[in-house]
């Protein structure tokens, strides 16, 4: 019964789906009006709310050419039950370039009943970018957002 996870169980799954490539069954793992904000996703801060952008969003992480292996994983708990923080690195590859990188992250989750409620995601973009060829095109684009 998806009530009895608790936010660590829920975050394993999280990451266990990521580390397995299985970017379509995730969305499942998220209240139906759960909110993703994503404070450094360049070259605006981006927001997605309720499964169905989730679902996108995964989506489109499945049809890309990155692959992510979770590595160094730090939990703290919090004083607040439904909150759980991660701390954690991405070693990331890209499949038709063969380029890697290793890109640092932390996560923010509140987790009711079972499912994620909400997230604040803190990724590297930069080098995710980078490792995609990339990191030109994102200072371009950030420098054009801030004009």
């Amino acid at each position: 019964m998806p009530e009895n996870r608790t936010p660590r169980d829920v975050l394993t799954m999280l990451l266990d789906g990521i580390n397995e490539g299985r970017w379509t069954d995730l969305s499942h793992l998220y209240a139906d009006d759960a909110v993703v904000e994503q404070p450094l996703l360049a070259p605006t801060p981006g927001r997605l709310v309720g499964r169905d952008q989730i679902d996108a969003h995964f989506s489109a992480a499945a049809r890309g050419p990155i692959r992510l292996r979770v590595q160094n994983l730090v939990v703290h708990a919090t004083a607040d039950p439904e909150v759980i923080i991660a701390e954690y690195d991405y070693e990331v590859t890209h499949v038709t370039t063969g380029r890697t990188t290793t890109v640092a992250n932390i996560q923010v989750l509140r987790v009711r009943d079972g499912k994620i409620q909400t997230t604040r995601d803190y990724h590297d973009h930069l080098r995710l970018a980078a490792v995609a060829g990339r990191a030109e095109h994102l200072a371009a684009a950030v420098s054009s957002a801030m004009d």
